[in-house]
């Protein structure tokens, strides 16, 4: 098959499930180009970008400028190197009565870009994230590409970008597509509540390969430091905060407490601040961002994983993190959040621990419990590594997105639409 990936930053260091689609898909010995806005600036890169040669399979549209002023002159520019090109695509780009403010906002122009002059035939258009299942289906409409219009939902796209733009930013794209595909049964049912026809809806989980995050019992450290770890981007919905205020209570009665952050973001200057308010600077490590290998080396060395995500003020909310999945696959329990996602990978008092969003009460409680247990932790952990592999196993999840894709080409109905995560059982060994 031919597929085209259409995505927002590529290569994007926190968005490994894109890449493990991409590169399943490749091993399956399926053709994929991927289409992208703009290369994530991070100096840490995936191995598999250069071992897969992606980037040579990567079409960059030209950046849109915010302000208004150089977004036309850019746009004006792009106009009179592409038209003799392909006059018939640019021109319908700029089609207002067609595309009305699309058009108008040259959004259309700058992503037809990469196809002037070349029209392309996909047996599949995957589009991650709803906002850029949209774009595809306007590039679609426009003639630029062709193929089967698949988009993959994760949590941002049917949370704060909804709060932006309302509860109908979608229709049109529910009306011109051909699968939707949320992460989780959470995101499932809100698509659903939007008006999504159920019939075009079928839960996809994102997932890891299990193979590079191998387990181990976690037990009571012999220098009697415990470790804590957490791996997300600096951001509000990942409650580091609420991570921190927690430890700080905890130290009080369990001083050989270490607490490492993989990741960066906006909120770096502002947790900063919160470690010299708790005087937490002898514990808690901000390390910044990390490749897969160094990710893996701090989880090895760590005892217990904390995640406890909440909804952002801005609506924003997530699935089931990628980072939850590896630490349970390497047998770390975890402490997290009713949240999104969450509960359909972590299943409480089983494979980790959850608690209300912001409540520093119940998340100090529950790390206490588990500090004060190491007994349990080899339990806990075994529990969580079984249940990643059966949920989010990427190699099974990508033999099913090939079957996935097949049906949906060969019209022919698809299994599992819809079915309870407790019932639902796919021919492979993942049971959703």
């Amino acid at each position: 098959m031919k597929i085209a990936f259409i995505v927002e930053a590529f290569p994007a260091l926190s968005q490994t499930f894109v890449l493990n689609q991409i590169t399943g898909l490749i091993d399956r010995g399926h053709e994929v180009d991927i289409y992208a806005e703009f290369r994530d600036d991070q100096q840490k890169v995936h191995p598999d970008i250069e071992k897969y040669q992606l980037l040579n399979r990567t079409h960059y549209q030209p950046r849109v400028p915010q302000e208004r002023f150089k977004r036309l002159f850019k746009g004006l520019q792009l106009f009179l190197r592409y038209f003799f090109k392909d006059p018939l695509l640019i021109l319908d780009a700029l089609n207002l009565f067609k595309y009305g403010e699309y058009a108008a906002s040259l959004r259309i122009l700058y992503a037809v870009i990469p196809f002037a002059g070349r029209r392309l035939t996909y047996d599949i258009i995957q589009c991650h994230f709803g906002l850029l299942g949209r774009k595809g289906m306007l590039l679609r409409n426009a003639g630029a590409i062709e193929g089967k219009l698949l988009t993959a939902f994760h949590g941002v796209d049917i949370s704060q970008n909804l709060q932006l733009l309302g509860e109908d930013a979608y229709n049109d794209l529910f009306k011109a597509g051909d699968l939707f595909m949320p992460a989780c049964d959470h995101w499932q049912r809100r698509l659903l509540e939007l008006g999504c026809n159920p019939d075009q809806i079928l839960i996809h989980r994102m997932g890891i390969d299990t193979q590079q995050f191998a387990f181990t019992a976690r037990t009571k450290p012999e220098d009697g430091q415990i470790r804590l770890v957490t791996v997300a981007r600096l951001t509000e919905k990942k409650g580091i905060e609420f991570s921190m205020q927690a430890v700080a209570t905890a130290i009080a009665t369990h001083p050989n407490l270490s607490f490492t952050i993989i990741g960066d973001g906006d909120l770096r200057p502002a947790l900063e601040a919160l470690i010299q308010e708790l005087k937490l600077g002898s514990v808690v490590n901000l390390v910044g961002l990390k490749d897969r290998a160094e990710v893996i080396t701090i989880l090895n060395q760590s005892h217990l994983f904390l995640h406890p995500s909440v909804t952002a003020k801005n609506g924003d909310q997530e699935a089931s993190p990628v980072s939850i999945q590896e630490a349970m696959a390497m047998g770390l329990p975890v402490l997290s959040t009713y949240h999104g996602g969450i509960p359909e990978l972590v299943e409480d008092g089983v494979s980790g621990f959850l608690v209300p969003e912001r409540n520093v009460e119940a998340l100090t409680e529950k790390l206490l419990h588990l500090i004060q247990h190491p007994e349990q932790w080899a339990d806990i952990g075994q529990a969580g590594c079984l249940r990643v592999k059966q949920q989010h196993d990427i190699n099974t999840l990508n033999d099913r997105l090939v079957e996935i894709y097949q049906d949906l080409l060969s019209s022919k109905p698809l299994q599992g639409l819809n079915v309870p995560m407790d019932t639902l059982s796919y021919s492979s060994s993942v049971g959703e």
